[in-house]
């Protein structure tokens, strides 16, 4: 069974950075894609941030020039560098591998505050 486990979250007030991390129970590199998605109250799950197997990455609008999706394949851990965050960022934040097979794994979920 796949295993993503979130760690990084936490209240912090805007302006400062958080780092998220993704430890995966399997070789990311073997994924199609690896992402985040989060998730506000009363809103859609969004994608954030993506990389695919060539190390193209791929940002929503709302944080691009402020967050940078990366990964260490050594590790099998997947990063999110949040930047000058926002209390627009607040939201629980999901790490997402998608296999060759197209199936989603989905992580537990760490929440982000944003708040002065």
């Amino acid at each position: 069974q796949v295993q993503l486990v979130e760690s990084g979250g936490g209240l912090v007030q805007p302006g400062v950075s958080l780092r998220l991390s993704c430890a995966a129970s399997i070789n990311i590199l073997n994924m199609r894609r690896n992402a985040w998605y989060r998730q506000a109250p009363g809103k859609e799950r969004e994608l954030v941030a993506s990389i695919i197997t060539a190390g193209i990455t791929n940002y929503a609008d709302s944080v691009k020039g402020r967050f940078t999706i990366s990964r260490d394949p050594a590790k099998n851990t997947v990063y999110l560098q949040m930047n000058s965050l926002k209390p627009d960022d607040t939201a629980v934040y999901y790490c997402n591998l998608l296999s060759p097979t197209m199936t989603d794994y989905w992580g537990q979920g760490t929440q982000v505050t944003v708040s002065s």
